[in-house]
């Protein structure tokens, strides 16, 4: 016996839900594989100075984003499927993978605004080191100043933001094009250019979980609301 009343027009409510959510889950992972690949992220932090590896934090956030997404649209799916099917066992299992997928998008929420910060100044203390390393009269010797030419060639900057950083990369042209010294006019040094990039990458990432966030506590009223009226029609 097929419920009736509200509780059908809640079982189409979940349905049109769950395909949001599922579009939102392949848009998620669209989203992160985009930022996996970006050529300014991957020409800055598959560099390696010497031994020492760029900082790669930024990526652990993408592959949790590549994971959420992949099991979002799992999960959307399976919210679909069950409630056209009106079926408890689906729709519980549905509620609790939307509980665990909740808790983890909070805890990944967490981990990303206590290391957004760090994020960035992880990349901007491995760029200092580089650009001490280009300066030195062995530079030869290190890589230094190829990494320092991928940033400044990258992100179109030159130098760090102290004033003893910046007045030697005037002179180096090996290091600052003549084309890219008008930037040091314009204040935009490779600091302010590295804090742009992962913040408004970062940005576009929390925007994305807010709304997947609500569209889940939705999807969990929903759902139980819905199951609990499969199980009241069932005994009349």
């Amino acid at each position: 016996m097929g419920v009736e009343g509200c509780t059908k027009c809640i079982k189409y409510l979940l349905f049109v839900f769950n395909f949001i959510f599922w579009l939102a889950g392949g848009i998620i992972l669209g989203v992160a594989l985009w930022l996996r690949h970006d050529t300014q992220t991957t020409s800055i932090l598959y560099l390696q100075l010497g031994d020492k590896q760029a900082p790669n934090t930024f990526y652990v956030g993408i592959y949790i984003l590549i994971a959420v997404g992949a099991v979002m649209m799992f999960v959307g799916f399976l919210g679909c499927y069950g409630a056209i099917q009106e079926s408890q066992c689906l729709l519980g299992t549905f509620f609790t993978c939307l509980v665990i997928l909740f808790a983890c998008e909070v805890a990944a929420g967490i981990w990303g605004f206590v290391n957004k910060d760090q994020i960035a100044k992880d990349v901007k203390q491995f760029y200092d080191q580089a650009f001490q390393q280009a300066l030195m009269a062995d530079s030869d010797a290190n890589n230094g100043k190829a990494v320092v030419k991928t940033f400044h060639e990258t992100l179109d900057c030159c130098g760090p933001d102290t004033a003893i950083g910046v007045i030697p990369a005037l002179w180096r042209e090996d290091l600052c094009p003549k084309a890219l010294q008008k930037v040091l006019v314009q204040n935009l040094s490779c600091h302010k250019k590295i804090d742009e990039l992962f913040s408004g990458k970062l940005y576009l990432i929390g925007i994305a979980a807010i709304v997947v966030a609500v569209i889940m506590i939705f999807e969990m009223i929903l759902s139980m609301v819905l199951c609990c009226g499969i199980r009241n029609s069932s005994v009349y």
